[in-house]
């Protein structure tokens, strides 16, 4: 009686272990589809079927900050009072693809952790070439110099962050400093930049997305962040993954010694076992049990004057 009893728990036990591993596995060939496919909607939606809203508002939705359908940005904030630490978040997708809206899980993530997120979308493919992703990225700035204090934001503590397209985008405004100026955005306003796996020194062009974005500038060094590393540039978070083959880990690895050279030191972060999507996936549930994205991404801000919520509230 009891050994059947026994057994019959273990079957239970072992059909529930291959039911959860199942489910895993289809959660993770998802994120593999979407991110091949460039449908993070997918991801997105996971993120909220399993980690909810709870923590968070949706303070702007489709705001216009031009007069093309893309140049909209959203802004999602901590459910609780501000001034927050405010986090302008680009999206990646090859400069060709890609809303604000997707990433609705990356807001919900930092802004959890106590900071104003907006989400920015640029102009993309024959629109968005070379230097539209820029212009559109830095008047997403000036939008949240002049807005975010209304949002529960704090002015003085505004971060750029991005992933591959996107992270190019962040960086470039933050070293090349006349995307920033023609908006009458101030030099020093941008306190720090995090870059995910970021393509910062990838001419010549010889992928299908770069030629496109690129391909039509007549001195290809002119759209390169490694060509504008400087003394004076805000502090960079250079994450990348050791198994990346689409951006290559060199990207990271050589501007940080550029800007090194140049007098801001600084040390891309080469995490293990990580592909390119990876870093931005692992800000998702149920990725984010691997922490070293949102932990690195968290002390860095932290240690630029812009700690997370618990860390604040520990220290009170």
């Amino acid at each position: 009686m009891n050994a059947t009893s026994d057994r019959g728990r273990i079957g239970w036990m072992g059909w529930t272990l291959i039911i959860l591993a199942l489910v895993a596995a289809a959660l993770f060939g998802a994120w593999r589809y979407a991110m091949a496919t460039n449908a993070v909607a997918l991801l997105d939606g996971a993120d909220w079927v399993l980690g909810g809203t709870a923590g968070t508002v949706v303070a702007a939705a489709e705001v216009p900050t031009g007069p093309h359908p893309a140049q909209r940005l959203e802004v999602i904030a901590p459910d609780q009072p501000g001034p927050h630490p405010v986090v302008v978040f680009i999206h990646g997708g090859g400069w060709h693809s890609g809303i604000p809206g997707d990433y609705h899980f990356v807001g919900r993530t930092l802004a959890r952790a106590g900071y104003l997120v907006v989400l920015p979308g640029y102009r993309l493919g024959a629109d968005g070439r070379y230097p539209a992703m820029l212009e559109d990225s830095a008047a997403a700035v000036r939008w949240t110099m002049d807005n975010a204090a209304r949002l529960g934001g704090d002015p003085g503590r505004v971060f750029l962050m991005g992933h591959s397209a996107g992270a190019y985008n962040a960086v470039m405004l933050g070293l090349e400093q006349q995307w920033l100026d023609r908006q009458g955005v101030p030099n020093g306003f941008v306190k720090g930049v995090i870059g995910l796996s970021g393509p910062y020194d990838f001419a010549p062009f010889t992928t299908d997305s770069a030629v496109a974005a690129f391909g039509h500038v007549a001195d290809p060094a002119q759209t390169q962040p490694v060509r504008f590393a400087r003394a004076g540039a805000p502090p960079m978070l250079l994450l990348t993954g050791d198994e990346d083959v689409t951006v290559k880990p060199r990207n990271s690895i050589a501007l940080a010694k550029a800007l090194t050279a140049a007098g801001a030191p600084t040390q891309a972060v080469v995490l293990k076992g990580v592909d390119h999507a990876g870093t931005v996936m692992k800000l998702a549930h149920p990725f984010r049990r691997d922490a070293r994205v949102l932990d690195a991404a968290l002390a860095f801000l932290a240690a630029q004057g812009a700690p997370s919520a618990a860390v604040q509230a520990g220290s009170r």
